[in-house]
């Protein structure tokens, strides 16, 4: 058998022996795929069942009539990066970029397996697409970014290559790992330039200089983000796709796929870490892929290489199971971090999903609460007698028929570090119905707000909508009957325009804070409140529907990890109203803690 071809047809032998057979075979080739193989296989390096099933069905397809396994093309890959690319970024810069084990087999299945294609009559290479699931910060731009370039540069001429992503910045980061690679090494600079447009071949110090590395080589590098125009009609051989657990749908990723069905080794990469985005492509593209590793659905050409966890279990009782999910765990990142990461998602749950997903490739369900129960209950409770002639931070969500309208007032006391919240809810007679029954079309719900109503939880708005000025009213009010002023007032601006200038008249322009209801703005307040509601630092009057709103809450999370309450998904009944108001208290008193802490002599 020639050096550098290995073609196992032999179904009588297992695996291990393949091992075997290859270094007696061809003792000038060595296969890092089979190695990592071996090495996984022994317990030496673990791995997650996922991966572990596609590394069987990788070994057993060398066995496969249907399939070529070739190392010459891996190989020179593996060398082209190694002898020629250097990392930029500290703690490595300047240094060679030297692929571990792992690295190497990803390249060698990828460029190693070839397939017979009968529109072509020859053998091409077997893979088109490669979906690489990995834990953040292991390294996976890095590794791609350099197998792309090392593809351009080794692969055929008139190669154009696209770094997409969901955002334009997003897509920046693949394209200019690729460049800064392509500076960094003095053989690659002189032969390539760049400009706005791309990277391309031929270097204008070298007009006359004809050849692959030329610019009689038309190959190109770009980028292009889900809001860039005119996806369709181009003519890609290799296209990169990061972080596609953004992406809600397949409007970036099929024109990009159907660029790429005029070429005859087409390469199209999907890299990412588990998402936050329910629903969306990511979810599509993994059910699919792991019916290929089931044996469920049939698809030669697709790599599926996912570096996961086998339970959640394992994350919190076994560190050394990080690995599966964090292959460059001690390598590339640190032990200490994830440690870190891990004990403080441990005492919140708003960092608990965000921390399984992205450090643990463990899809997290956005139908999940945000708080435990054991959080929530508390007993304790006050009189608003107590807080007579005091100031307060209140903030007001309004709503004009369907949801709850709530506003809520948070109280301090001096010397104390306990939040004391008064929230008083409003809903239509109409939705409330005549107290007989809570199956109603208008309740779906069905809760009994008659009853909460004659226990003093909420107000009964008549009619079928909830005019702004009722919440205005009852702030007026509670300032008549017990003097309570609000120091802020904080409000959406959705349906507010009555609120805010009822309030304003009555305790003036400067009390009044307009609040976004988004990522920047309740990111930190919502993770104040948990940290208050876990030391019992919360006082919410034993609230029957207060209660009931923090049950509903559930965490969405942005693709930095910030954080603000949504209703659990599934029911229309999942209110979330009084969650919100409190939320929206913290959010106001950040913006003025010193100076009311200072009017109430705390």
């Amino acid at each position: 058998m020639a050096a550098g071809k290995l073609n196992i047809l032999n179904s009588n032998i297992t695996p291990i022996e393949h091992w075997h057979l290859l270094n007696t075979e061809v003792n000038s080739v060595h296969s890092f795929l089979l190695e990592y193989y071996k090495l996984c296989r022994s317990g030496e390096k673990l791995i997650g069942c996922e991966l572990a099933t596609m590394l069987e069905m990788l070994i057993q397809d060398m066995q496969s009539e249907q399939y070529k396994f070739n190392l010459e093309t891996p190989h020179k890959r593996i060398a082209f990066i190694e002898k020629n690319i250097k990392h930029f970024e500290s703690p490595f810069a300047g240094k060679p970029f030297i692929l571990t084990l792992e690295q190497k087999a990803i390249t060698e299945a990828i460029f190693g397996f070839q397939i017979y294609d009968t529109e072509y009559n020859e053998w091409v290479r077997r893979f088109k697409e490669v979906l690489l699931l990995v834990a953040r910060k292991n390294g996976k731009t890095p590794f791609v970014a350099a197998l792309v370039l090392s593809e351009w540069f080794c692969g055929e001429s008139g190669q154009k290559v696209m770094c997409a992503s969901n955002d334009y910045e997003q897509a920046s980061i693949v394209f200019d790992c690729i460049n800064n690679f392509r500076e960094e090494s003095s053989p690659i600079e002189k032969v390539t330039r760049k400009n706005n447009l791309g990277i391309f071949f031929g270097n204008y110090k070298q007009r006359r200089k004809r050849g692959k590395f030329s610019k009689q080589n038309k190959g190109t590098i770009k980028k292009m983000s889900a809001n860039t125009g005119a996806k369709e009609g181009r003519n890609l051989k290799l296209v990169i796709v990061d972080e596609v657990h953004e992406m809600k749908d397949r409007s970036t990723i099929m024109p990009l796929r159907s660029s790429l069905t005029t070429q005859k080794e087409p390469l199209f990469f999907e890299i990412t870490t588990e998402g936050i985005v329910r629903d969306g492509y990511l979810d599509e593209r993994l059910q699919e892929v792991r019916k290929v590793i089931r044996g469920e659905l049939d698809r030669p050409r697709l790599l599926a290489w996912l570096y996961t966890q086998d339970s959640e279990t394992e994350v919190w009782n076994d560190e050394q199971t990080w690995v599966k999910s964090n292959p460059h765990l001690g390598i590339i990142k640190k032990w200490s971090e994830l440690r870190d990461l891990v004990e403080n998602a441990k005492l919140s749950s708003s960092q608990r999903a965000f921390t399984l997903a992205k450090e643990f490739n463990i899809r997290q369900n956005s139908a999940a609460a945000w708080l435990e129960e054991k959080i929530i209950i508390n007993e304790q409770t006050f009189k608003l007698e107590e807080f007579k002639n005091c100031w307060c931070i209140a903030f007001a969500d309004l709503s004009e028929t369907n949801d709850l309208a709530a506003i809520t007032l948070m109280f301090i006391k001096p010397g104390s570090n306990i939040k004391y919240f008064h929230t008083m809810y409003f809903v239509t007679s109409v939705k409330a119905g005549d107290g007989q029954s809570t199956d109603s079309p208008t309740n779906p719900e069905k809760k009994d707000y008659n009853t909460w109503a004659a226990a003093g939880l909420c107000r009964i708005v008549p009619g079928s909508i909830i005019d702004d000025n009722v919440v205005a009213d009852y702030l007026w009010e509670l300032f008549q009957a017990y003097g309570i002023r609000p120091y802020k007032c904080g409000y959406d601006n959705w349906h507010a325009k009555e609120f805010a200038k009822i309030t304003a008249k009555h305790f003036g322009e400067n009390v009044l804070v307009k609040m976004p209801m988004d990522f920047n703005a309740l990111n930190n307040p919502m993770r104040t409140l948990e940290e208050d509601l876990r030391a019992h630092l919360v006082n919410y009057q034993n609230n029957e529907i207060c209660r009931w709103n923090f049950r509903n809450t559930a965490v969405q999370h942005n693709n930095i990890g910030w954080i603000r309450p949504i209703k659990i998904q599934g029911y229309i009944g999942n209110k979330i109203d009084g969650t919100l108001t409190k939320i929206g208290c913290y959010a106001t008193l950040r913006q003025c803690k010193q100076e009311f802490l200072t009017k109430i002599g705390a």
